[in-house]
Formats: C-alpha cells, structure tokens, sequence
C-alpha cells in the first residue's frame, strides 16, 4: 500500500450508473486524501436497504453514477492532515459509519443521529455536492458521487471522512460480522436503548426482522421488555427471532391485518411499535396497533412523497406518538451496546457482510 500515489490513486468499486441501474464492479479513481480524510482498505461492507434505496434511485438526494455503501469495515492505509488527536494510526482496524455536521444543537448535545443536516451530509457526500471536489472519478475523467456517508464503502479503497471512523481493538478477522455495527446494528439497538426506553414491564413490536429489526428485538431482551413480538413474512427470519429471545413470533401472511395480529396478543395494543420496513400501508397498520399512550418509531427508510394514514381522533384520544429515528440518535464513537456474547455470535450467523 506504501506504492499507492498521492493522488489518482486506482481500486475499483461497485458503481451504479444511474438510478435503478445494477451495482457493477469497475475501475474507478481516488482523488486525494484530504485534511479530516482517511484512506481505508474496505476489507468487509454490510449491505443496507438505504443503499437498495438510494440504488433505485427513490431518494432525491445526490447524483449518479455512485458509489455507495456506508457499512464498511477495514484497514487505516493512510491519514490526511488535522488527525494527529483522533488516536488512530496506519494499520489499525477501523469501523464505519455514518457522519454529521457537528455544528447543530443536537451534534452538541451528542446525539448525531439526530443532526438537522443528516440527509444531506451522508447521501449528497462529505465532499458535499460533486464537481470539482469529487473523491471518486473513473478512469475517463468522469466525476463520480463519493463519500457517500462519509465512506462509499462498496469499493476496495476509500477515501473517508474522520467523522465516520470509530477504532477497533480485534483482528482483522473479526471484522468480517462486525461491518453492520456502522448503521444496522447500531439504529436497531439504539431506538430502543437511545429513544424508546422501554420498561421491562412494557411490551414492544418489530416489523421486519433484518439486520435492523434483529437488532431491535435484541436490545429489546437487553432490557428485559416483557413482551416482544417479532412480525415477518419470511420463515427463517421468524425462527432466528424466537432463538433471540422475541416472546411471538408472527407471520404476517397468515392474518388479514397486522394489527389484527397484535391485538390477539395484546388486546390493549402495544406499548412501542419499530418499523424497519419502510411500508406506509405497515406504519398505518402500526399506530392503529398502539395500545394507549404507545410510540412508534419509524426506522425503515419510506419512499418518497409516500402519505400516511392517520385518524387525527384516534391519535388525540389514544395519546399516541410517532417518531423517526435515524442513526439510533447515537454518537458512533462515544455509544457503546454490550449484547450477550452468545446473541452477537447468533447475529453474526445470520448476518452476511
């Protein structure tokens, strides 16, 4: 790596020409590593439903061709000026994830997740919009979006930005489960721990059991939450969540409405709702599920100009609350989830990188 040059500096990425266009591996050119910058070796990357999204082209944010991925995970091969406080150094194992401005009232008070510039800062890029400051360019000289939060993870080398690394004491090894701690461990655990603060004696329900909703259900055991209802219409993932510890499982297949489905179990509705999914038609379902005073939490990144369904009433009367959530409100490098060793091994094996 000590033969990479200072500038034009060659890898090759999975690129997305256009929106809904595939992923495709090819040649492409890293400009410089700039001050606040860091060059990483990606040598694993998680795969988000937000980087399906932005791949079909349903978030109007940024410019195409791109390069996404913002789940990485990998090997520090070079550090820009400005980074000698940061206590990382060339060869140490780093971890991705997501960046923010660090200027509004909620970077200050710690909760990054919660930054006003959010949106903006991770899918337009760090580099903010492209031209002339493009850390991704092909071979013809064609600027390419880069950075994506902070990363652009799907590529052999990145050019990264500080704010998104978080040190990593293991091996090199390890890394290969770890990659979804930068975003989908990290939100699913921390809308329950950050947010939620659920009682043990409350009752909570996922919908969609990926990386995500896995996460929730396990901070959820974490806390000891009475109930914990896990809903899917996938088998296998139904069955990863009865072995993490979800009290009912669910296959949305098999009821008419979810909410029906809450309901046999809880007749009062339920206290907190997570929606991974993303589905206006599964959130709309959800708040009518909220028992009196409940919260639902959307996580899963909606589409576009998607409307909700809500009675204005029934909100009122049933002291009901939604929220979104993103980034679990987490300060990446100071937040910390300790699960169970035995829950991480489990969500290891069901979580490819």
């Amino acid at each position: 790596m000590d033969s990479l040059p200072a500038r034009n500096i060659p890898t090759k990425a999975l690129v997305v020409e256009k929106p809904g266009a595939p992923f495709v591996l090819q040649d492409v050119v890293l400009d410089e590593v700039r001050p606040n910058e860091l060059l990483v070796e990606i040598k694993y990357s998680g795969i988000c439903h937000t980087d399906l999204v932005v791949q079909a082209g349903h978030m109007p944010l940024g410019s195409y061709p791109a390069v996404l991925g913002h789940e990485g995970a990998g090997v520090v091969r070079r550090l820009g000026k400005g980074l000698e406080g940061l206590d990382i150094g060339v060869g140490d194992r780093v971890l991705l994830s997501y960046s923010s401005c660090l200027n509004c009232s909620a970077c200050k008070e710690g909760r990054k997740g919660a930054c006003s510039s959010i949106a903006t800062v991770n899918f337009v890029g760090t580099r903010g919009s492209e031209g002339e400051n493009s850390a991704v360019n092909l071979p013809n000289g064609g600027r390419v979006r880069g950075t994506f939060f902070g990363q652009s993870s799907f590529s052999k080398l990145a050019i990264v930005d500080a704010r998104s690394v978080i040190k990593y004491s293991g091996s090199v090894e390890e890394l290969a489960f770890l990659a979804p701690l930068g975003c989908g461990f990290m939100t699913g655990a921390a809308t329950v721990l950050n947010v939620l603060k659920p009682k043990p004696a409350s009752s909570l329900a996922i919908f969609g059991l990926g990386a995500v909703g896995l996460s929730v259900l396990m901070a959820a055991k974490a806390e000891r939450v009475q109930e914990i209802l896990a809903i899917d219409i996938v088998e296998s993932r139904l069955q990863t969540a009865a072995s993490l510890g979800a009290t009912k499982t669910i296959d949305g297949r098999e009821h008419e409405s979810v909410e029906a489905a809450i309901r046999e179990v809880l007749p009062d509705g339920a206290d907190y709702i997570v929606d991974t999914t993303g589905l206006a038609s599964m959130i709309d379902q959800g708040v009518r599920a909220l028992g009196h005073g409940g919260t639902l939490a959307i996580v899963g990144t909606p589409r576009p100009q998607e409307q909700l369904r809500i009675e204005a009433l029934d909100m009122l009367t049933g002291c009901k609350t939604v929220i979104g959530v993103t980034g679990g409100y987490c300060d990446p490098q100071k937040n910390s989830f300790d699960p169970d060793p035995s829950q991480l091994t489990a969500y290891a094996r069901h979580t490819p990188s």
